[in-house]
């Protein structure tokens, strides 16, 4: 049995009476072409529709990023209102008399301050600790200065306790330290004049 060659446009039933098979070939090229070009279209929308899909993920990341930055920043604002009472509280509390720590209503306002500090540290309200510790410009605020002997600058009493919501400051402790005097040049006043005097 001979091989019977025919050209692919014959076998693909592609062949319409009065066509040549270089009309058909010819027809075939056009369509190969045209297939090559939808195939690069379809590969650009496709980029197209995945870069447009990545700057919709990035917006999306970035509003929810944007509205947390202002939901802290609200909180911080709202503790920074509520801070004083809380100290009002605090004071309160520390100033009774012990002949009537056993009345009912001073244990009624130690209990709601009890209950107002949970409340805020649950919301991320933690406080500084300040009293004997060294002296930290990012947590403490020195309103009194007291010279001493100490190497390190320390803190020796607390007029304000310092908060932080989370990990930011959202008020120092106004504290006193006591240590020695240093100049702008960071050296203890004795230092300076000794320099001077070289």
């Amino acid at each position: 049995m001979a091989h019977n060659r025919h050209s692919e446009p014959e076998r693909l039933g592609m062949q319409e009476p009065g066509m040549t098979s270089e009309d058909l070939e010819q027809l075939l090229g056009i369509e190969r072409v045209r297939a090559e070009e939808a195939g690069r279209k379809t590969e650009e929308y496709l980029r197209d529709l995945q870069r447009i899909q990545a700057d919709f993920i990035n917006y999306k990341r970035r509003t929810e990023q944007e509205k947390a930055e202002q939901l802290k920043f609200a909180n911080a604002i709202l503790m920074l209102k509520l801070l004083p009472v809380l100290d009002d509280l605090e004071r309160a509390v520390d100033t009774v008399q012990p002949e009537m720590a056993g009345l009912n209503w001073v244990q009624g306002i130690a209990l709601i301050e009890r209950k107002f500090r949970s409340l805020l540290e649950g919301e991320g309200l933690v406080p500084i600790p300040a009293l004997g510790m060294p002296f930290d410009p990012n947590l403490h605020e020195a309103v009194v200065f007291e010279e001493g002997d100490e190497d390190e600058t320390v803190v020796v009493s607390v007029f304000q306790k310092g908060y932080k919501l989370g990990n930011r400051v959202i008020r120092p402790a106004m504290v006193k330290v006591r240590g020695k005097r240093v100049a702008a040049n960071g050296l203890p006043p004795q230092e300076m004049t000794e320099e001077k005097s070289s």
